[in-house]
């Protein structure tokens, strides 16, 4: 039988070397290539080598897990060994099952379907090759599977079928290349229950149009039945919290409390509930203290996203049960954003759908310059060009217009344009924390702030941990002179996110806007140097550098700051920023006669 990628595995004598001073062992091989290998190369060869890169990931991590090794790679090829038969066909299995999801998120066209091959038998040992019949046999059966199954020699079948819940058909005796005599070969079916019927596996359920999750009943490893009650609520009280942010599909807690009490396989969960995602924890109590983890896991993969540990003490079990809840919450969705962001860089830009291209604004959005914050108004405009009643898209472009005001000479038509994305957010999704948030900073902007605080409060309503409106909403406080109040809302927003930059960016900006309007002109600049060094190209921190570094009395500092902003923004003048500027009052008034001291031009 010809195949598109052979492999030969012959034993290689050296002529100084008596063939019995070879070692030898017994050894479960599995062996396996991509069905259509030749055609995805000839069509695409960038994204093919992308995705086998990924797979052969996967796959050697598998191997690994089931105690085996990869011996070989080449080409399209894997050859791995086992000590344990049992365990190279339950890898076999697994393997299968998980490229099924991984292809389940690919074009028809673009997967790539891999074969496998099994043989137990003995092989020739030469430092960490392998050689010998044992191996091509391997090779051969793979050769004869169909793409996406797995092909068992006879000897194989003898040993694992009454240690495993699987069925085997006998394909009879098959004749293959340089192998002399037949072989008795053996597709891998479905699974058997007890009394030895034949179990259907379910298909895994088709993963939504946005990032899915389970939340996975937590762990109370404490031995007091009595913590089963806190642990359960906490992951309660995480299901609903997740469920308000709109741009997530979170599983209801009666499906994922079927889990409770189990030993749980996270990829068994993606498949049966049909998500992306899983969040699991436990519970440990000692004395008066509590001990809370959490971790976030791929279920295509089994790989960790995040993970977490949180000790309190039980003084007051509610609060610690509402404050964990707020923390994994506010942590989980920078987190989903970060590993949506890495998953959708493995698709060429063409091939992006709009949840796709929002997760790539995102990250864009959060490198705080102005080549990201064009690359992310970009992404925006095509996932609305893709889905033009996409709510978050609207609201994120009227969020980046905003930004866009601030560094152009044409804010009023900008801003206007923002304003008009910030409505038709909010006409599409009226729940949506987003669309509440951009429309908030659009009348921010506009200086009408009474309105924009109400925007940025119903945004909150919306989602309670929403970092970014916590943040943004400490502006508003400082403007009406609540300062200290300003910044502990910057400061919870960063406790709520510590990991985000886009969160950073907002929350840092706050705090040297609140000290400067409360007259801490020291703390102002300390803060702004500190911003400025993480955030280079954000202009609103060198505008209050520049004001407070007067008021502090560091002339100089202030004339250095003002240069170093006028080589990112040359057209910037009083008339300008008096324009543009959302601060009103005797806030404003200070901040202009900072900058007209430094030197800033008139116009």
């Amino acid at each position: 039988m010809m195949t598109e990628s052979t492999h030969e595995h012959e034993p290689h004598h050296q002529d100084t070397e008596p063939d019995d001073a070879l070692k030898r062992k017994l050894a479960a091989i599995l062996s396996t290539d991509v069905k259509g290998y030749s055609r995805l190369m000839g069509e695409d060869e960038v994204a093919t080598i992308r995705t086998l890169t990924a797979y052969r990931e996967l796959m050697a991590t598998l191997i690994q897990q089931h105690r085996g090794r990869v011996v070989d790679a080449p080409g399209d090829n894997l050859l791995a060994e086992f000590a344990s038969v049992v365990e190279a066909v339950q890898c076999a299995v697994a393997i299968q099952n998980d490229l099924r999801l991984r292809n389940a998120e690919l074009p028809p066209h673009r997967r790539m379907e891999f074969r496998i091959g099994i043989n137990l038998g003995d092989v020739i040992v030469e430092g960490e090759r392998i050689y010998g019949d044992g191996v091509n046999i391997a090779a051969r059966l793979e050769a004869l599977a169909e793409p996406g199954g797995v092909l068992v020699s006879h000897t194989v079948h003898e040993q694992v079928r009454d240690k495993l819940p699987f069925t085997f058909e006998d394909l009879g005796e098959q004749q293959v290349k340089n192998i002399a005599r037949p072989l008795r070969v053996y597709r891998l079916r479905a699974a058997r229950d007890a009394g030895g019927t034949e179990i259907s596996s379910p298909p895994a359920l088709a993963l939504p149009d946005k990032p899915s999750l389970a939340v996975l009943p937590f762990q109370n490893i404490s031995g007091d039945i009595e913590q089963d009650y806190f642990s359960d609520g906490i992951s309660e009280d995480i299901i609903t919290a997740l469920s308000k942010v709109r741009w997530f599909f979170v599983i209801a807690r009666n499906s994922s409390f079927i889990y409770k009490g189990k030993a749980v396989d996270v990829k068994q969960v993606g498949r049966e509930l049909g998500v992306r995602y899983a969040l699991e924890g436990s519970v440990r109590k000692a004395g008066n203290r509590l001990r809370i983890t959490a971790q976030l896991i791929d279920a295509a993969t089994g790989n960790h996203v995040w993970a977490e540990r949180y000790d309190r003490e039980l003084a007051d079990i509610f609060a610690v049960q509402d404050e964990i809840t707020e923390r994994v919450v506010a942590a989980i969705e920078p987190q989903l954003y970060a590993a949506e962001h890495f998953r959708s860089q493995r698709k060429p830009p063409e091939s992006l759908d709009a949840w796709e291209c929002v997760v790539r604004a995102l990250s864009f959005f959060g490198q705080g310059t102005r080549d990201g914050d064009g690359e992310a108004e970009a992404l925006c405009r095509r996932a609305i060009t893709i889905a033009p009643g996409y709510g978050q898209a609207h609201g994120l472009l009227a969020w980046m217009l905003t930004r866009r005001a601030q560094r152009s000479g044409d804010f009023k038509a900008i801003l206007q344009d923002a304003s008009t994305e910030a409505r038709t957010a909010l006409g599409l999704d009226e729940q949506d924390p987003w669309a509440h948030l951009a429309h908030g900073m659009v009348l921010f902007r506009r200086r009408r702030h009474a309105e924009a605080e109400r925007a940025l409060r119903r945004a909150l309503d919306c989602n309670p941990n929403f970092a970014l409106a916590h943040a943004s909403l400490g502006w508003l406080l400082a403007v009406r002179g609540a300062h200290e109040e300003a910044i502990e809302s910057a400061e919870h927003a960063l406790r709520l996110s510590p990991r985000d930059p886009r969160v950073g960016a907002q929350a840092s900006h706050v705090m040297v806007f609140a000290h400067f309007a409360a007259g801490r002109y020291g703390d102002s600049v300390a803060s702004a140097r500190e911003m400025i060094e993480r955030y280079p190209e954000y202009l609103p921190a060198h505008y209050v550098l520049i004001a407070a570094a007067v008021m502090q009395g560091e002339r100089e500092a202030a004339r250095n700051a003002l240069a170093a902003l006028l080589r990112l923004q040359p057209d910037f003048s009083l008339a300008w920023v008096s324009e543009i500027m959302p601060w009103t009052g005797e806030v404003g008034e200070r901040l202009l006669e900072g900058w007209r001291k430094a030197g800033v031009p008139e116009r």
